[in-house]
């Protein structure tokens, strides 16, 4: 947040929303929804004042409220768009504008460049120097009186949502939860006690919204550290003598859920997105049946879902980043049932109710899973196990390059241009035998990417940040098993190849 037109401030804001307004045309219903972040609430009138100024219908949601109840009122309130004010977890000192078109669904090409287009034209007419005070009105007019105020009904049409993704009936849990400071603790809470599930423990130190997230460094739940409290709070019950079976942790607008289980020396692990993903499409699949269920995942998550999703004989559909492409096969492919989306950050859609992730009724499925496992005399790692001896053990690892300096973007794509055009010949002495320029859109929209398939099987995916000056790569290895009784010598040669490979591409993207 700042001063100008490359920053989020309330300028930005309205000049965004009637360009949106332009976009949509006269009459149009936006649905807007704000977190708890600084300012938020403050964008989130300025952008309902803006839409009812420009002649539309702004329906605000009350108070601060998870992402997803604002992409479920989409739908459910028959609107033309929406709008969440959020930052989601990025550091305090930031904000953002994330748009919804009137399928539930983040909105891509062409309506982005569209909307884009008419943002600009408001913005350059404003700032006309000539321009007077009483014209600059005239350009993007207020009628904040004629903002709808809506009750609590769409927060509750979330929790029908939410306790509808369950499939399963084993409720004995016990959980612990954090909200990351942000806005979900009381509407998981209250999720929980909708769908039947004994009221969790919370993190009390971040439980209550908190712009300033004092108790973490950076309030991502993937972050190391960011669930220190929680481990310590799981830990303290433990001692009291009522341990917890999981800990749960939404980042602050709760659209993301991150899991850690006991392993089985007592000690806390946090699972990866991908053993995440895994482990609710098998749980999810085992519920429910036909062979006209779709599975969806993004192209850097692990490749392990397609082959759950193949002996299920189902299909399984990979898209590119960011959930306005994985949930996008919900409208795509009408005629299939969306089961789950996933995304290895964190990100899962459990059904086609709420078109985007959704750390909420994620949470309460996992806790139905781990309920349902402890049932079976099983714990996760057990579920895991058992998915590594039947498909193969699966080992992922991010790597992140950051280019600093004033020249950073410039450097990034460099490296970017070096690993699309000059691949290498071999990744730690094992050969590349094939390239994939994602630019060139032969089966995913064109993106800036590059996949490199090695001939052990191991798969490299490579994409600049959207924002930073950071170069992303996405590892993954996969070591046949030839029985669950060896997966963990399976798992102990996929973690030394996968961290050759880690060097490998470390040493390479750096040169």
């Amino acid at each position: 947040m700042g001063p100008g037109p490359r920053r989020m401030n309330r300028l930005v804001v309205r000049q965004t929303t009637a360009g949106l307004l332009r976009h949509l045309g006269p009459g149009a219903t936006v649905v807007v929804g704000f977190d708890a972040r600084h300012n938020s609430e403050a964008f989130a009138r300025d952008t309902a004042a803006v839409v009812t100024g420009a002649g539309g219908r702004a329906e605000l949601l009350p108070g601060p409220v998870p992402t997803p109840v604002l992409a479920l009122a989409v739908l459910d309130r028959g609107a033309d768009a929406g709008v969440m004010i959020t930052a989601s977890h990025n550091p305090a000192a930031d904000n953002g504008y994330k748009l919804y078109l009137d399928d539930g669904i983040q909105l891509v090409g062409p309506a982005d460049a569209e909307i884009a287009a008419r943002i600009d034209e408001v913005a350059a007419t404003m700032a006309d120097p000539a321009l007077t005070v009483e014209q600059a009105k005239a350009v993007v007019p207020l009628a904040p009186d004629d903002v709808v105020e809506l009750d609590r009904t769409p927060l509750d049409r979330h929790l029908d949502a939410a306790v509808a993704a369950c499939v399963g009936h084993h409720r004995d849990v016990r959980v612990l939860c954090t909200a990351m400071h942000g806005v979900g603790g009381a509407h998981l809470l209250d999720a929980f006690a909708t769908a039947g599930f004994p009221p969790p423990l919370v993190v009390n130190e971040q439980f209550d919204p908190d712009p300033d997230f004092p108790t973490v460094a950076y309030p991502n739940p993937e972050e190391e550290g960011a669930l220190d409290l929680a481990v310590a709070a799981a830990d303290a019950a433990v001692t009291g003598g009522s341990p917890v079976d999981v800990i749960l942790a939404n980042d602050p607008d709760a659209d993301r859920l991150a899991v850690m289980i006991p392993d089985r020396s007592g000690r806390w692990r946090r699972l990866s997105g991908d053993d995440v993903g895994v482990l609710l499409a098998d749980h999810l699949l085992g519920h429910t049946a036909g062979p006209d269920r779709l599975v969806a995942s993004s192209i850097v998550s692990s490749r392990m879902i397609s082959t759950i999703a193949a002996s299920a004989g189902i299909e399984d559909v990979r898209t590119l980043t960011g959930f306005k492409w994985v949930a996008r096969p919900i409208v795509d492919r009408p005629e299939l049932q969306y089961i789950l989306g996933y995304e290895e950050a964190l990100g899962y859609c459990v059904g086609d109710r709420v078109r985007d992730k959704d750390g909420i009724s994620a949470a309460l499925v996992m806790a139905e899973l781990v309920a349902e496992a402890s049932s079976q005399g099983e714990t996760l790692l057990d579920r895991l196990d058992a998915l590594a001896a039947a498909h193969g053990a699966h080992l992922t690892a991010p790597v992140t390059l950051v280019f600093d300096g004033a020249d950073g973007s410039v450097r990034r794509e460099r490296a970017m241009m070096a690993a699309r055009v000059a691949p290498p010949g071999d990744l730690a002495g094992v050969a590349v035998i094939g390239v994939e320029d994602l630019l060139l859109g032969e089966r995913l929209p064109p993106t800036d990417g590059v996949v490199w398939d090695l001939a052990d099987g191991s798969r490299v995916v490579i994409r600049p940040s959207g924002t930073e000056p950071k170069l992303k790569a996405y590892l993954e290895v996969i070591e046949p098993v030839a029985d669950e009784s060896a997966v963990a010598e399976a798992t102990e040669r996929g973690r030394a190849r996968l961290h050759g490979l880690v060097a490998a591409v470390e040493e390479l993207l750096r040169s």
